[in-house]
């Protein structure tokens, strides 16, 4: 190349130009600055034009490396010489440096950051329109191996910061889509870069860039969860600070667009603190905006409600945020909701059906508070918009059911009733009847016959548990009308002992015990008669029945009958129970009237008979002592007038009670009895038969 072509330039300034000996270099580009010191002076634009082409396109480009180094020198003594008036030349200047930045000579980066660092600190804020190339360039440079170039690169980085934020100007919009497709970098030093960069453009109010934390929110969690500590911290850092600033102004902050972001993030279960800090900015987010974050609701519950169930201590606080938000959002459903049943506090922003299916969902979890909190859900939805979610009764009576019968914790089966409760009691599920009502205790019947291990371990707890959320009185009057129709008469004897150690056992039952043991209302015979027709498929449960209300004159009649059964072990260990029951606190009022004067001897005759019916095991013993502590006076008692105190109020009592019984047909009961026990021994009788058949067609196949 001749020397014209280098033109303004000396040949001895293209040579020193060209030297791999750095002061030469540095020589000729203090020639360079004079040079230009002298065009500005005269105006001669098209002079230093030609030199920025020269060192640009020329030396910058070169295959020679001191080429490159002296044209990257001789760009930056122009920028020095030109100081202020750069401002038309920045294309010319920059363009060329950011394309040695990425040169494969680690002495060419370097040279090429030192060379921008000079242009850019006389050029200040009119590099800025450059601001995205320089950025880019930057990010890349940001992750160089060479210690040295980390170094220069970090200079220029701070140098560009520190412009950025003396100028308001600072175009923020075109500088996010940048932000946005660098901040998924994997790298951990270009990540520490991203941070960097945010951290500053945050810290600036003027460039309010907390509303663009939708485009970079994603990015900065994926940081959060890098396994280099001291970004992680950065991140954490930053976060922190977005969040701190949310809660002063949360009005520049697009909620709606920002909390899918935090809720797929709340989800991931390989980083605690990506969790935990995505939960807290979700709990922040229902404190803040409140109402308007009903139409999340159901996106909100598949983050919350499986955190639920962490009980290790490394993730209580994920726990305990969590239920900070599930509490939350109850919250905001009761200000939407104040006044029950009424059409203008219904919540039109809650997406109902979409809130429905995730909860029926999270009914399957293997958590047991991960369900209870879901069941507290829809008992608290029914009982706020009872119209509303009476149009998913559909879809969670069968859900709801098989929660109730097949969970093996108690606390999840009792919260399970306590929702069936108000499901198949509330007007709105019945408006033809007890549709719901009845169809509940049918499945629970199938449910008990078909399990007779679900009846034995949790039989007694679900029949306590609805008697205490619903009327004792019509559970029982229910199960009984529908055991009376049972065709599997084995089951319907088993399900009536049940019963019946739960009527006369359970504290829950206390005032329907009472009812029946005074009879003294027309509903109290009315349930009497009841329980009796059904009661008939366990005799022992039957006598214990009139035993309890006082009707001892039948059970007098029903012990002579129990002659004709056939005596099993099973029917000697239901006595047995009998006997135990008689000595405990329920019956005290009746080993009590073994004391009236005179004594009531159908009582002791019933007792007696009892006696008589056992074999002499320990059972025995017991009755029979108790049967001798009787004073002979009162069981040989004569017709002899005795002179005995009665109260009016006593009187008037006793009288209205006789008065009922009196009315009740015990004949018709007794035939009633006999029917059903008839039926029983023929039930017994073909079950016995077919057993034989099926033992026969064994042995013929083997």
């Amino acid at each position: 190349m001749s020397e014209k072509d280098y033109a303004p330039l000396s040949a001895a300034c293209v040579r020193a130009l060209h030297d791999k000996i750095y002061e030469k270099r540095k020589t000729a580009a203090l020639e360079i600055e004079k040079m230009v010191k002298e065009f500005a002076a005269v105006n001669n634009t098209g002079q230093i034009k030609r030199l920025l082409k020269v060192l640009g396109q020329d030396f910058a480009v070169s295959q020679n490396a001191h080429a490159k180094k002296g044209g990257l020198i001789g760009l930056a003594a122009i920028a020095i010489a030109l100081g202020k008036n750069t401002e038309t030349y920045t294309d010319e200047l920059i363009r060329p440096i950011l394309n040695c930045m990425v040169d494969q000579d680690l002495r060419v980066r370097y040279y090429a950051c030192e060379s921008l660092y000079n242009v850019v600190k006389v050029s200040r804020g009119a590099v800025l329109c450059h601001f995205p190339a320089i950025f880019n360039s930057l990010s890349k440079i940001a992750t160089d191996p060479d210690h040295n170039v980390k170094n220069a690169s970090e200079l220029l980085d701070r140098l560009l910061k520190e412009i950025v934020l003396e100028n308001t100007e600072f175009d923020l919009d075109g500088f996010i889509p940048l932000l946005r497709e660098r901040i998924y970098t994997k790298n951990a030093f270009s990540r520490q870069f991203i941070i960097s960069w945010i951290s500053v453009l945050n810290s600036e109010p003027d460039l309010d860039l907390i509303r663009y934390l939708p485009e970079i929110l994603d990015g900065l969690f994926r940081i959060l969860d890098d396994p280099n500590l001291e970004v992680k911290k950065m991140c954490e850092t930053i976060l922190g600070e977005f969040l701190r600033k949310i809660k002063e102004d949360p009005s520049k902050v697009d909620f709606a667009a920002t909390i899918n972001i935090l809720i797929n993030h709340a989800q991931e279960k390989g980083d605690d603190l990506v969790q935990y800090t995505a939960l807290t900015w979700i709990k922040e987010f229902v404190q803040l905006s409140g109402p308007s974050m009903l139409p999340c609701m159901s996106a909100i519950f598949t983050a919350v409600l499986p955190c639920l169930s962490y009980d290790t201590e490394v993730q209580r606080n994920i726990k305990e945020t969590a239920t900070v938000i599930n509490y939350n959002l109850m919250k905001l459903i009761a200000v939407k909701s104040d006044l029950k049943d009424s059409s203008e506090n219904i919540p039109t922003d809650l997406d109902l059906p979409t809130v429905v299916e995730v909860l029926s969902q999270y009914l399957l979890h293997n958590s047991i508070q991960t369900k209870v909190a879901v069941l507290k859900w829809i008992h608290d939805l029914y009982i706020k918009l009872p119209t509303k979610m009476g149009e998913f009764i559909d879809i969670l009576f069968p859900a709801l059911l098989q929660t109730t019968l097949v969970d093996e914790s108690d606390q999840v089966v009792q919260q399970c009733l306590v929702v069936m409760a108000e499901v198949i009691s509330s007007p709105e599920n019945n408006k033809e009847g007890d549709t719901y009502y009845q169809k509940f205790i049918i499945n629970l019947l199938t449910s008990f016959r078909e399990n007779y291990r679900l009846l034995d371990e949790r039989g007694s707890f679900i029949i306590r548990q609805l008697c205490v959320l619903l009327n004792a009185e019509k559970i029982y009057r229910t199960l009984a009308e529908i055991l009376k129709k049972e065709i599997n008469l084995k089951f319907a004897s088993i399900m009536v002992e049940h019963l019946n150690m739960i009527l006369l056992t359970s504290s829950e039952l206390y005032d329907m015990r009472n009812n029946l043991k005074d009879l003294l209302t027309e509903e109290s015979k009315s349930l009497f008669i009841c329980l009796y027709e059904t009661w008939c498929h366990n005799p022992v449960a039957t006598v214990s029945l009139c035993l309890l209300t006082q009707s001892y004159n039948h059970v007098c009649d029903l012990i002579q009958l129990f002659g004709n059964l056939e005596v099993t072990v099973d029917f000697l260990i239901d006595i047995d129970k009998l006997v135990q029951l008689i000595e405990s606190p329920i019956f005290a009022y009746l080993r009590l009237e073994l004391l009236e004067i005179p004594t009531n001897k159908n009582l002791v005759r019933a007792l007696y008979g009892l006696l008589m019916l056992l074999p002499q095991t320990e059972a025995f013993t017991t009755l029979r002592t108790r049967l001798s502590c009787i004073p002979g006076l009162h069981v040989h008692h004569d017709d002899h007038k005795v002179d005995i105190k009665v109260s009016k109020d006593d009187h008037r009592v006793d009288h209205k009670r006789k008065s009922l019984v009196n009315t009740i047909d015990f004949p018709v009961l007794l035939k009633h009895y006999i029917e059903i026990q008839e039926k029983h021994k023929e039930y017994k009788r073909i079950q016995r038969a077919n057993e034989i058949t099926f033992s026969n067609a064994q042995s013929v196949n083997m």
